[in-house]
């Protein structure tokens, strides 16, 4: 089960009175002492709760790691990416901050405006993660930046949380960076990251997406029981075609 958007302790109790099992469940287990804590209470904890969240994250990512061992069928791989949060209570414009005015008391001023192909400008945080790469993903460390810090800024400090178990550093073109990399050699570790440049590419990365793409398309083809759909193989022979590989190795899953 998953549950989003719980912003208030009045929204957490709502929800903990649901008659569903899960909700039961999860109500017995925060009783103490024979006594379901009140909203004061629930008050206090999590106004504590911002500052070690992300300590939480990761200290309860590299428990999880250690007691169900998910690269235990698979190679150690950690995955490196970001997200972007929008900042409540509006935003505030360059033009403001450069003139330090800031039109209403809700905006928060420790944001940072970034650009994003998907949601266009925003203003905000980034939430920085390193996660196995497995069958199960787990977070196993975190870190909150303003939006216009680069991926790769608060990424050596996320690998220094990672286990030592870890042998291999999955990212995108924001972590093809020196200091990264300096990091994954220095730690007996090895970076896995895009790079920008013309298609079609050529470099050794080519045959590990071309192993990475089928063997995602046989997975789910195992998963689901039934052949890829029209639409999928044409993605995948698109993929192909841009990288110069074998078209049939695509329409075969």
């Amino acid at each position: 089960m998953l549950v989003r958007n719980v912003w208030t302790v009045s929204g957490l109790l709502a929800l903990l009175e649901q008659p569903t099992w899960e909700m039961q469940t999860l109500r017995t287990r925060v009783i103490e002492q024979g006594r379901f804590p009140s909203r004061r209470t629930w008050e206090r904890r999590l106004a504590t709760l911002p500052s070690t969240l992300l300590a939480r994250i990761g200290c309860l990512g590299r428990h999880l790691v250690e007691v169900i061992n998910p690269w235990a069928g698979t190679g150690r791989a950690v995955a490196l990416d970001s997200t972007i949060l929008h900042a409540r209570g509006g935003v505030w414009h360059n033009k403001h901050r450069d003139a330090g005015v800031v039109p209403r008391t809700s905006i928060d001023t420790e944001a940072g405006w970034t650009k994003s192909g998907w949601h266009g400008w925003v203003y905000g945080y980034k939430l920085h993660l390193a996660t196995t790469v497995a069958a199960v993903w787990i977070p196993l460390a975190a870190e909150l930046t303003p939006a216009n810090t680069a991926d790769n800024e608060p990424a050596t400090r996320l690998l220094d949380e990672v286990p030592p178990a870890a042998r291999f550093i999955l990212g995108d073109t924001h972590y093809n960076d020196p200091a990264v990399r300096a990091h994954c050699t220095a730690t007996g570790r090895l970076l896995v990251a895009t790079r920008r440049g013309p298609y079609p590419n050529r470099d050794d990365g080519v045959e590990v997406c071309r192993v990475l793409v089928v063997t995602t398309a046989s997975l789910a083809r195992h998963a689901l029981k039934t052949p890829l759909q029209v639409g999928d193989r044409l993605r995948l022979g698109t993929w192909y075609h841009q990288m110069q590989l074998p078209r049939a190795s695509a329409t075969d899953y």
